[in-house]
């Protein structure tokens, strides 16, 4: 340093301590020891007298230089502390700052995810009740489906018999093969239950069709009320979190990854798209419902008027039937007495044709040539009923 005066230091043989191992040293040792030489602290080692005093006054400052000196150093070492402790306020105001943003995002975070939390409740419990209600409405739609099962077995009976009734009609002979009012009444009545066992399968079908689309969003929401009960599951965990929680770690790069699939708005308008789709499968069901109670209603009112309409026509015919019976039996039993009328008469001109032979005879050859006339013409004529006259005339 400049400052500091030249002293020129030589290197000096440092001899060990004595101890008590070296007690027993040999001469040549304290020779060593007694020619130990030390440096002057201001002329050095072997320098020569006469340079002392230039030397002393070269390399020596004055006082006020070393007054300036020592105030220079006061002055950069309070410069030095000021700026340290400014560092340290600055870096304590930070570390106020770092730990109430903290606080205020942790704290944000949670009331956040509170809402978050509250929200998926909502939608759940929205969820659950529209599955109660959707599973009670599939409930009664099965039971309507059952009762249109049922509806098309019943109908089957009336149509056979309808059908057997023709078959067995279809039996009558010569004119009584009648297009009559019972035989019309069946065939509306076969034309009736067709179209109805129709309108039945049609029905049906939409029932199955429309039971397929209440399980598809039945299936939707129950997919997405489990997603829903998992997000809660997290979020709660997750909201119950705090700095002294076990199992905290550290995640390289996960800020950086963002496996968010939709934002807030497409996730509401998704869960509510989903339950307005299962109310609007409600809906059509309900009136696929009453439409279907209608419909059978009308089916059993029709047959039942059918029903009437027929037994009432082939009660009707039957009475005909019976009366005409009875008028024929009347007119049989007249015309059987009539030729046994007839016979008695035919014996009495027989006897009278005997007894007046040649008149007879002259009748019978009239009857004989007469009896050689072709097919229809061969009728009782007025000249027939004549000669039988006359014969019973002549008898």
């Amino acid at each position: 340093m400049p400052w500091r005066p030249n002293l020129e230091c030589k290197n000096v043989q440092i001899i060990p301590p004595i101890t008590k191992s070296s007690l027993n040293y040999t001469s040549d040792n304290a020779d060593t020891i007694s020619s130990l030489k030390f440096p002057n602290l201001v002329t050095g080692y072997e320098r020569n007298p006469a340079c002392v005093p230039g030397i002393t006054l070269h390399t020596r400052y004055t006082p006020n230089e070393w007054f300036q000196k020592q105030v220079k150093y006061y002055n950069e070492a309070d410069a030095c502390r000021h700026f340290s402790e400014r560092i340290r306020n600055d870096a304590l105001r930070i570390i106020r700052d770092a730990e109430e943003k903290v606080q205020i995002g942790q704290y944000d975070t949670s009331r956040r995810l509170g809402e978050r939390i509250n929200d998926v409740n909502f939608w759940r419990n929205e969820i659950v009740s529209e599955l109660e209600r959707l599973f009670q409405e599939i409930e009664r739609l099965q039971d309507c489906r059952f009762n249109l099962d049922k509806a098309l077995k019943d109908i089957e009976g009336p149509l056979h018999i309808a059908e057997e009734c023709l078959y067995h009609r279809e039996a009558r002979k010569d004119t009584e093969l009648v297009h009559d009012d019972p035989e019309k009444c069946l065939l509306r009545e076969i034309e009736m239950l067709n179209q109805n066992k129709k309108k039945l399968e049609i029905c049906l079908e939409k029932c199955k069709n429309q039971l397929r689309d209440c399980r598809a969003s039945q299936c939707q929401l129950e997919l997405d009320l489990k997603n829903k009960e998992n997000a809660i599951g997290i979020d709660t965990m997750c909201h119950q979190l705090n700095n002294y929680s076990h199992r905290l770690q550290y995640y390289s790069g996960i800020e950086k990854y963002d496996p968010c699939f939709s934002e807030q708005d497409a996730w509401m308008d998704a869960t509510n798209r989903i339950i307005k789709k299962s109310q609007m499968e409600r809906n059509k069901s309900c009136q696929l419902r009453g439409n279907a109670e209608a419909l059978m209603n009308k089916i059993a009112q029709e047959m039942w008027e059918a029903w009437n309409n027929t037994n009432n026509a082939l009660a009707h015919r039957s009475s005909e039937l019976l009366e005409a019976k009875n008028k024929l039996q009347q007119h049989l039993q007249r015309v059987q007495q009539e030729i046994f009328d007839i016979e008695k008469n035919l014996e009495l001109m027989h006897k009278a044709i005997a007894d007046k032979s040649h008149v007879l005879k002259v009748a019978h050859t009239r009857l004989e040539a007469r009896m050689h006339r072709p097919n229809i013409e061969l009728c009782r004529d007025y000249a027939h009923t004549r000669f039988t006259l006359s014969r019973s005339f002549l008898s």
